[in-house]
């Protein structure tokens, strides 16, 4: 049991691939839990919708972290480490690196000052493995974009915003190559499925 996070911008396809583990690995016989975030206990989904929805500059990015940890701390006490207690794998759609790339890097608050409000929120929890799917922006936001719905505060902050968020995600994958893999994003649908379970079963040994 252990906790494994799918990352990556908006329009990378973690929906879909962290769905794809969960079913995996729920057919190869391991208890798993699917979540998300922000979000993913009931106090975190409400604190998602003020996040996720609105206009971009609605809030600016220390008030915007402090609603990410806020969520995660919820997420954490209400889902995952109950999940984890109780033997089960537990797949995220996102996790704290989200925080580092989006608010950190992109927003310019600085990682230490992220490092810090994830120290008191979170301690030294780490996930066992963070995959990161890396899309060219362009490919990103069409995407995105594409799926319509009032969830698109942070698509609407333009494309130079996301291009910083892309160089973080990569930055963030090379600080430590146990924790991360980047994968990239742009290929079809079953081949980043291919390579995500191939770095599972190679790093983590489980059976998929």
């Amino acid at each position: 049991m252990g906790m494994i996070v799918i990352d990556g911008m908006d329009g990378s396809g973690k929906g879909v691939q962290t769905r794809r583990l969960r079913d995996a690995l729920l057919q190869a016989g391991y208890k798993t839990i699917l979540t998300r975030e922000p979000g993913g206990s009931p106090g975190a989904e409400e604190i998602r919708r003020l996040l996720v929805e609105g206009e971009p500059n609605k809030w600016d990015a220390m008030t915007e972290l402090l609603l990410m940890y806020a969520a995660r701390r919820s997420h954490l006490v209400g889902t995952v480490w109950p999940a984890m207690a109780e033997g089960s794998w537990v797949v995220s759609d996102r996790f704290a690196d989200s925080s580092r790339a989006f608010q950190g890097i992109a927003g310019e608050l600085g990682l230490d000052v992220v490092e810090q409000i994830h120290r008191i929120a979170v301690g030294e929890f780490k996930p066992d493995l963070t995959i990161i799917l890396d899309v060219p922006v362009k490919i990103a936001l069409e995407r995105a974009s594409a799926r319509g719905g009032v969830e698109d505060r942070f698509e609407r902050k333009g494309a130079a915003y996301h291009e910083r968020v892309r160089e973080a995600f990569i930055k963030i994958s090379q600080s430590d190559n146990k924790r991360y893999a980047l994968i990239d994003g742009s290929m079809m649908i079953d081949q980043v499925t291919a390579a995500i379970f191939q770095v599972i079963k190679s790093r983590l040994h489980l059976g998929i």
